[in-house]
């Protein structure tokens, strides 16, 4: 069994994942698996069917994640956003400010590190997808 770390108090979503391609010829879909080189923009008019999007990390270097998060997030996409793949523990707090809400990591996650990777900072000094306030807008409103 996989282990899914989850930052969510609703039930997890268990329906198959289908392909971007395929997600246009189905209208009962609601999970979707986002290759780490497809345009994330190609799921906005899915949005309200979708209960959750997983996006592929192929490796730790690829970047291309964080922004198809921030992608869905700004537009409004509400549901589950799962970050799946070649997953570092201390990469999980800035998924987590882009809008990752779920993660199934290739490699065993220490919970104890985790907790101490999520808790390690007070204050962030830019916005994100989160709701977290900069420190600068703390400091001067």
């Amino acid at each position: 069994m996989v282990d899914v770390i989850r930052f969510r108090d609703d039930a997890a979503n268990d329906q198959p994942l289908v392909s971007v391609e395929a997600l246009s010829g189905q209208t009962n879909a609601t999970a979707v698996r986002l290759e780490s080189d497809e345009d994330a923009r190609a799921l906005l008019p899915y949005l309200n069917q979708l209960a959750l999007i997983e996006v592929a990390f192929p490796t730790f270097r690829d970047g291309r994640g964080y922004s198809a998060a921030r992608i869905l997030r700004e537009a409004g996409f509400t549901g589950e956003l799962r970050a799946q793949g070649d997953v570092l523990v201390d990469q999980i707090p800035s998924m987590r400010r882009c809008g990752f809400d779920s993660f199934i990591a290739n490699a065993p996650v220490d919970q104890a590190t985790l907790d101490k990777s999520l808790n390690r900072y007070d204050h962030v000094y830019q916005p994100a997808a989160d709701a977290a306030l900069p420190v600068w807008k703390l400091r001067h409103g």
